[in-house]
């Protein structure tokens, strides 16, 4: 992880750090432009519109290249995107978008602990059927679900 990507994470410690509103999170998360005043609607407008291809890098850096590598978009993709300077499609903007929702929703759990966190979305979980997070987020916005619920149950107090 790169030291900017670990400070992504690490600005979870501090609520105050961070934007108010998860659209606002997620821009962050995702390199977006106008953090501060991003709402639901208009980033939302943004994912159909396609994302820049600077989302991908910037989820490749808080998780690491090499773990992400193919499976929001090809390599091949995303050349041809930065090249042509193409917003990515919709349906890569949108496995992009998913994956970022699990992220902010583990990074506040894990209050920014960058180690508790790269331990959560790697290690295979039981509940997930001895997949990982992170495998389960990326495999479709079923899966990215699945892993939000189950965060969700572990911040209520469910055995997880």
């Amino acid at each position: 992880m790169s030291e900017s990507a670990v400070n992504a994470l690490e600005a979870y410690a501090d609520p105050g750090r961070l934007p108010p509103t998860q659209a606002g999170r997620l821009a962050r998360l995702l390199g977006l432009d106008d953090t501060e005043h991003l709402d639901d609607v208009a980033l939302a407008r943004k994912v159909a519109a396609g994302l820049p291809t600077r989302a991908v890098s910037a989820l490749e850096d808080v998780l690491g290249s090499w773990r992400l590598a193919g499976r929001l978009a090809s390599e091949a993709t995303l050349r041809r995107h930065r090249k042509s300077r193409r917003p990515l499609s919709r349906a890569h903007s949108e496995r992009t978008y998913e994956l970022g929702r699990v992220v902010d929703a583990v990074a506040r759990a894990f209050r920014g602990d960058v180690a508790r966190i790269d331990d959560f979305l790697t290690r295979p979980h039981p509940l997930l059927d001895g997949e990982s997070p992170l495998d389960m987020a990326t495999s479709s916005s079923a899966g990215a679900d699945s892993v939000l619920k189950l965060v969700l149950r572990a911040e209520a107090g469910v055995a997880v």
